[in-house]
Order: structure tokens, then sequence, then C-alpha cells
């Protein structure tokens, strides 16, 4: 009997052992199959590696990488100990909790990027299955199947900011279970490391302290043995004196370390050198950097009674003068744009198809919905050139059933293209909104004027003192008057009167005439064409006068002037001076100036684009017709700033911008802006205000200060005389009156028909044909052309008395 259960508990042994065995390899097998799911999730090994990545992305989302580690990390302990990961309750709570946090808050930036307010399944599951029909790993699926059920959840209940607050204070929680930690443990270690810090700084402190002391004395040794060592050799018959003066000398010994101590430190020094020349009688002439000499300051005083006395408004300041409020700006609704933001999608696959059929492998990265377009980034593949995205616009157009689309090859400062599609809907930019969400230096800059919103949706400055000209450009109703109203009335909004002063010339006499009586004003809106090149030559006047000034002061710019002009007024012994407000010049259309008064227009332009901007005078030149009769070389070359709206071709986009890309805008507010510096343009939706927001606003300035006009600064049709009697300083040819009869009854000119007329030299014909060109007789050179006649026609031949009416 023994022996049969000695054999009995032999074989429960054996069996024991084998069913252990059975399960040590099963648990090690387990182990390895995790350990292998992990690295297929990592490196994505294939469609295999991809659709392995995308089933733990099913459930944990764009947190798979961390779900795969813990899953490597299980295997490696199964495989290692040949038995499962045991956690205690508490433990699995805490780690769940931390996981859900984290879930939660990937599924809460997800549905906030893709702008999804409801059913959330849904659309993580379109997501998804997106994702696994393709066998990619590149789209964001939020917290996955967790995630977006919890979010599905607790949306209703705690909204969208409670849900995240939520899921923040989950992950701390969580992580304290896990490690089984108490919050007040963390406070009491808190407590004593930053004890343990501060009274190691207290010990730092007081060693340093000791140290300095230590080299005090050191020094004050050092300049007693120094003095110790001077009267080593005493005369015999002074030896008493000494003695007698050993105690008058020791307190002066005392002293001297101090004297020494100030002298050894960097900061006091200049301050010991610079005094003795304050305390000098010859210093009244010395501070010229401070403020401006006697002579310089007379010569200031002179052309100040000539030049500064005609800015009459700068003389009185209106301290209760009121800047108006925002509240005058009417709110603009938002619009909806959720037809657009469901296309997103559908487009994203027409452009991945359409890009497919050609052969061209890229990957759309982003999509961003803005006011007017919505821009696709795409990544082109290796070996992909860049041409070759550009030339399928056509294609991409006609795949997209859209109106035009724009390429930006590349996107600046991002190794992506952008496609930009036109929206269904174009959301409005209001005005109000963009002078609201200025940041906080452009808000103080007067001339830092808001034009509206790029496609991200940040709001877009251009500050006048940098670019420091602007040419606007566009055709008719694209949005050009809507821009100069924004930028006139920023800065009516922005600045006092004694800061900036406008000069408008509008020659339609309709859209600037609504600003006259305007107490920023220099002149009122000058509406004749003929006087607008008087209005331009005076503004050259006072940049003239301006740089007088500068020179008189020794300084380089208006910023400089005025701060000395500041320093000079602190000084009440001496007389008063003046700040330079900044000049804006405004024309709306210069096209019909040029047509009136080409030669003399543009050479103002052009001296003022050359010279005027350290004076503080800047240009903003608005036109409809953007050719190159209008907009010159020399008026571009002096011009580096540009906006161009909508235009009819590639051609005028060329003219504007130097490049192509206007043409595809779509007007009411679309526009390319290229500031100074920039390679390419960007895009902006720019701001709209209502002419109603313009009349409140210029009625509040108006009821704040009364308009004061400069009498010297505004045009008259007198003032043209001086002009043409400079040019008349030669005598004319005497064939000029003949050579204009003759021009007028052909109605063309050339320098070759003069010729081979009267039968004289190049240089001579080619005199003639200038001075008609100055006097508007023929209009500029167009090549190989003949010039075009801009005065009528006569029926009879006269002796050439006309030539001058």
């Amino acid at each position: 009997m023994p022996a049969k259960r000695k054999k009995r508990k032999i074989k429960k042994t054996y069996s024991k052992n084998k069913t252990a065995k059975k399960q040590n390899l099963e648990w090690s097998i387990l182990g390895l199959v995790f350990i292998l799911l992990a690295i297929f999730a990592f490196v994505r090994f294939g469609i295999l590696g991809k659709q392995i990545a995308n089933l733990i992305r099913l459930f944990f989302g764009d947190s798979y990488l961390l779900a795969a580690s813990l899953l490597a990390l299980f295997g490696l302990v199964n495989l290692i100990y040949n038995q499962p990961v045991r956690l205690s309750i508490k433990r699995i709570i805490g780690l769940s909790l931390t996981f859900i946090g984290i879930l939660l808050i990937q599924s809460n930036l997800y549905y906030e990027h893709e702008l999804v307010n409801s059913n959330f399944l849904n659309s993580f599951w379109h997501a998804m299955t997106a994702e696994f029909a393709r066998a990619g790993v590149t789209e964001s699926v939020g917290g996955g199947l967790i995630g977006s059920l919890g979010y599905q959840i607790f949306y209703p209940l705690l909204g969208q900011i409670g849900i995240k607050v939520f899921a923040v204070l989950l992950i701390p929680i969580g992580i304290l279970m896990f490690f089984d930690v108490k919050f007040r443990t963390i406070i009491e270690k808190f407590q004593s490391i930053s004890q343990l810090f501060i009274q190691k700084n207290k010990t730092a402190g007081v060693k340093l302290k000791d140290k300095y002391s230590d080299v005090l004395e050191k020094r004050k040794q050092r300049q007693a043995n120094a003095d110790q060592d001077k009267n080593i050799f005493p005369d015999v018959a002074d030896f008493d004196s000494d003695n007698n003066e050993e105690d008058t000398t020791e307190p002066a010994s005392e002293d001297v370390p101090v004297e020494s101590e100030a002298d050894s430190e960097p900061v006091p020094e200049p301050q010991i050198q610079i005094a003795p020349q304050h305390e000098e009688p010859e210093s009244k002439d010395l501070p010229k950097s401070h403020s401006f000499a006697q002579e310089d300051q007379k010569l200031v005083q002179e052309l100040a009674n000539v030049d500064h006395g005609e800015l009459k408004t700068d003389t009185v300041v209106n301290k209760s003068y009121k800047k108006p409020p925002l509240n005058l700006l009417d709110p603009i609704k938002s619009t909806d744009q959720s037809t657009d933001r469901d296309l997103i999608k559908k487009n994203t696959q027409v452009l991945q198809s359409t890009f497919k059929s050609f052969g061209v492998k890229v990957i759309i990265k982003k999509a961003i919905l803005g006011p007017t377009i919505t821009r696709y980034e795409v990544q082109p593949a290796v070996g992909v050139k860049v041409s070759r995205i550009v030339n399928l616009a056509d294609d991409l157009a006609l795949a997209l059933a859209a109106k035009d689309i724009r390429i930006e090859a590349p996107i600046p400062g991002k190794p992506f293209i952008g496609i930009e599609v036109p929206n269904q809907t174009t959301s409005v930019v209001s005005f109000k909104d963009v002078m609201e969400h200025q940041d906080a230096k452009a808000k103080k800059d007067p001339i830092n004027v808001p034009l509206g919103k790029d496609v991200t949706g940040s709001t877009i400055s251009a500050n006048l003192a940098k670019m420091p000209h602007l040419l606007i450009a566009g055709s008719t109703g694209s949005g050009k008057s809507v821009a100069i109203n924004t930028i006139l009335a920023s800065i009516l909004m922005k600045s006092r009167p004694e800061d900036v002063k406008l000069v408008l010339i509008d020659p339609k006499m309709v859209e600037l005439s609504v600003y006259n009586g305007v107490p920023h004003l220099l002149i009122p809106v000058v509406t004749d064409a003929k006087l607008a090149s008087n209005a331009l030559r005076k503004v050259v006047k006072e940049m003239e006068r301006r740089y007088k000034l500068f020179a008189a002061g020794g300084v380089r710019n208006m910023g400089e002037y005025n701060q000395k002009v500041a320093e000079n007024n602190q000084d009440k012994s001496k007389p008063a001076m003046k700040p330079l407000p900044y000049i804006l010049v405004v024309v709306d259309e210069l096209s019909d100036l040029m047509m009136v008064g080409g030669h003399d227009v543009e050479g103002a332009i052009v001296r003022l684009g050359q010279m005027a901007r350290a004076a503080g005078i800047h240009m903003i030149l608005a036109t409809q017709r953007p050719s190159v009769d209008v907009i010159t070389g020399l008026i571009k070359a002096n011009v580096p700033s540009r906006i161009s709206f909508a235009v009819s071709s590639g051609v005028d986009s060329r003219t504007i911008l130097d490049q192509t890309g206007a043409e595809k805008l779509l007007g009411r507010g679309d526009m390319l802006y290229m500031p100074i510096g920039a390679s390419k343009p960007e895009r902006i939706q720019g701001a709209y205000i209502a002419s109603d927001e313009v009349e409140r606003v210029i009625d509040w300035v108006k009821k704040q200060q009364k308009v004061d006009y400069d009498e010297t600064m505004i045009p008259k049709k007198g003032d043209n005389s001086s002009a043409s009697s400079e040019g008349n300083d030669e005598p004319e040819d005497e064939f000029y009156n003949q050579a204009v009869d003759l021009a007028r009854r052909q109605q063309t000119a050339s320098v070759s028909m003069l010729q081979r007329r009267f039968r004289i030299g190049y240089n001579r014909a080619a005199r003639i044909v200038d001075e008609m060109e100055a006097k508007g007789i023929v209009g500029p050179s167009e090549g190989s052309k003949p010039r075009q006649v801009l005065v009528p026609p006569v029926k009879n031949e006269g002796n050439g008395n006309n030539a001058n009416d």
C-alpha cells in the first residue's frame, strides 16, 4: 500500500510540473507575440505593420506608441519571468485613469482641429476606416475609440472646457494612485527640498560675504604697508615731526582704501571721469550731443519762423482730445462655413487621386480653412519636381470644380507646397476685429495699420514707417477703396492731429472728399488733377525744409530730431521748438494724375520716394490701371511695398508685383501683400469697413477738434507759374512752334519725323520732343512707336502761335 501511494504522489508531481512547464511556455510565447506586435507598430513594416499600428490606434488613437511601449513591457516581463504582470487593483485603476485623461485630451484637440461639435464617434470612425482603407498611418485620429467614447459621454455633461479640466485632473490622480503616493507627502517633500535649497543659498551668501571682507582687509593691509614703505628712511631732523603727524595720517590711510574701492569698481568710473567736465566753466558750450549749439539753434529758429509756423495745428495741442473708441465700429457676425468644412475631406481625397492619376506622389499634410480660401499643404515625395505640381493647376481646378486655384510653391518657411482653393462661402473680416487683435506694439504705433487676416486667421499689419511707401493697384470693385478707407480710419483712431498729418489727393472727387474737415488734414482734399502736381511739389518743399532742420541740428531722421526737440523744450531758458509730425500723402487715382501732368507728377513722386522716409513723409499710391505708363519704372523702383488686388491678366500682376498670381485672386478684398524685403507676396483677406463706420469716425474727430489748414501748403492755380518759368530759362528752339503744329495736324510725333521735316540733327529733334512732353503736348515714349499727341488736332494751318494754348 505505501508503494502505491508513493507512485501516485510521483505521478501527481510529474503532472504538475508538466502543467507548469506548459503554462510557462504559453506565457513566453505570449510575451514574444506582445513584443513582436509592439515592434511592428513602432517600425510599421509594410502593410501588415501599418494595419497592426492602426489596430492599436483603433483603441488608443494617437497614443498608440505609448500603448505599444506598455505592450512590449508586459511582453518582456512574461518572457523573463514566465508569468503575467501582476498589479494591484489600485495600480490598475491609477494606470487606467492616467491613460483615459491622456486620451480625452487628444480627443479634445482632434475635435477642436476638425471643428466637430457632435457625432464624435461617427467622425472618429470615418477617419479610422479611411486609415484602414489606405493602409496608412498619416492622419490624426485623436484619442481612439476609448477617448471618443469618453468624449461622447462627458461633452454634454461638462462641455469643451470642462472636459479639458477633468482630463488634466485625471492624469495626476492616476499617477498618485499608481505609485501609491499621497498628495500630502509630495507637498512635504517639496517643502523640505525648498528649505534645503534656501539654507544652501544662505550658507553660500555667508561664505561669499566672508570672502569679500577678507579681500577688503587684505587691500587695506597692502595700502598701509605701502604708506610705511614711503617713510623707511626719514630725516633725523624731521623724526619728531613725522611722529607727530602719524596720528593725523593714519585716519587718512584708512580712507584711502575706500577711494581705491571706488576706483576698482567698473560702474562708478565713468561718473568720476564725467563729473569734472560738468564743473568746468566752459561746459555750457559742450553738450552738443544733447542739445543744439547756439549757432545751430539760431538757424533752426530762423527756419522755424519761416516754415514751422505754417503748421498751425502743431502750435496748439488740444489736451482734451480723445481718440475715437472701438464701439463706433460695427461688429460683423461670423459666417457659417460648415459647407466648406465638410468639403475639406472630400477635396483632400480628390487631390490625392488626381495627383496619383498623373503619377505624382505627394502627401497632403494639412488643410487650413481661411476666410476666403482653403489652403492644402502638400509635401511632394523625394524626386518629384515642384514644377510638375505647379503645371497641374488647371487639372486640379477641373477636378475640384473650383473657379480658379493658386499654387504657392513653396510656402515660405515650410517644406510644403500650398494649393489655395476658393471657399464656397467667403467669411467677411471685420475692421473692428483686426483693430482689437493687433499686437500691443502695433496698437501704440500711430502709423501701424491693420490690413486684414491671412489664411490662418492671424491679423496682418503694415508699418508705414518701415515700408516706407506703398503702391495699391487692382481692377474696379476689387476692394482698393475699402483698403484705403481702413488705412485712413486706423490712423484717425490711433493718432492725434499733432502726430500725423494727411495730404489726400482724389481726382475722382468721390472717394476721399468725405474726409474734408478732419483735424488731421494738412490741406483740404485735392480733387483737381491739375493742382495735384502743385500739391506734391509743396510736399517736396516741406521735405527739403525738414532736411535743412536736420542738418542744422546734426540729426539724420525725424525721430532723432523730435527727441532733441523734447530735450530742448525741457530747458525753459531756451526758446521752445515744435516737433515734426508724420505726413502721409494718399493718391487715390494715380492714372488720372499721370495723364494730366505726367512729367511733373512722376518727378515729385520719385523725389519723395527717394528721400522722404527719413523726413517722416510717406506715400500711398493707388490706381485701377496697372499699366507701365502709369506705374513707370522709376515709380516702381522707389515704391518698394506693394498690394495687389484682383487684376485681369498676368501682365498686370507682373507690373505690380513683378510676378504672376494676382490674376488668380477672387476680388472683394482678396489681396496679395508684398512688403519691402519680402521675396514672395502673402495672401490676405482685407478688412471691411462700411461707409457708415467711416462717417462715424470722421464725425467723432471733427467734434474733438476743428480743422486748421496750413494756408501756405494749399495748392493754387498760380503756383505752377514759377515751375514753368524755371523750365523756360533756356530759349525755345526756332522750330518748336512749327513742330507743335505738325504734331497736332498729324496726331503723331517722333524724333525721326522732325528730323526729316525740318532737316535737323537727332539731338536737336530729341530736345524738341522732350520739351513737348514736358509741356504735356505729347505722351511718354513707347519704345519704337510714335508718341501719342495729347492735345486736339487743328483743321486749318496756323502760324504756330497756338502752340502754347
